[in-house]
């Protein structure tokens, strides 16, 4: 397990830092290389293999969600775990669907990053207690539990960025796309929240905990 090949992506120096300190000292990785994009961890997963993936849902480009789709196209065996200030009710059981092999936030204990690596190295998931309890209900009610289950990875990531205070041309900038497809994002989310004002849809976002 100590040969393992580790891509670490994360906007946030600190956090980088602090996994790969602790995956060194338990040499679990002899090799960990950093990015702080989706698009700079695409390009590492296109011009080498990688045995383990840790990313983060928020990054500054692309949405964690959408860079793990599109890194599982490129190495489909690749075992990606995600890594997130946003509770699992929001995102774990997405990103599990989407090809993700376990999902952390950040509040994690170090000793619980340690086992979920394992775990994935292995070739298992790692799902935690809560996790496994939300996907029970999920399948047991045959619902998606929260309105905003409904919405699309992509129209997820707009009402978050619209519950951080952004307008529509700056959430477009941001995730390069035109002024009128986020507005179309924003009309079917606007649609399928039950909601009339982008007042309505950033209290929502925040009421759900979607904004960090």
């Amino acid at each position: 397990m100590g040969a393992c090949h580790c891509l670490l992506v994360d906007d946030h120096p600190m956090v980088r830092w602090g996994v790969r300190d602790l995956l060194m000292h338990e040499q679990l990785c002899s090799e960990i290389e950093e990015v702080s994009s989706g698009e700079a961890a695409l390009e590492a997963v296109r011009r080498k293999s990688w045995d383990l993936l840790l990313l983060d849902v928020a990054l500054p480009d692309k949405h964690g969600l959408e860079v793990l789709k599109e890194a599982k196209l490129l190495q489909p065996h690749l075992p990606v775990l995600m890594l997130s200030l946003y509770p699992e009710k929001e995102f774990a059981m997405r990103a599990i669907r989407a090809g993700a092999s376990g999902y952390l936030t950040k509040q994690s204990a170090p000793s619980e990053l340690l086992v979920a690596v394992r775990r994935v190295l292995q070739g298992g998931r790692y799902i935690t207690a809560a996790l496994a309890e939300q996907m029970a209900e999920a399948l047991g009610s045959g619902t998606e539990g929260p309105l905003h289950a409904r919405l699309s990875d992509r129209e997820l990531e707009v009402l978050r960025l619209l519950g951080q205070g952004k307008s529509v041309s700056v959430i477009a900038e941001d995730l390069t796309l035109s002024v009128k497809t986020i507005s179309t994002y924003r009309a079917r989310i606007l649609e399928k929240l039950s909601c009339q004002t982008t007042g309505e849809l950033i209290r929502y976002a925040i009421d759900a905990k979607l904004v960090e």
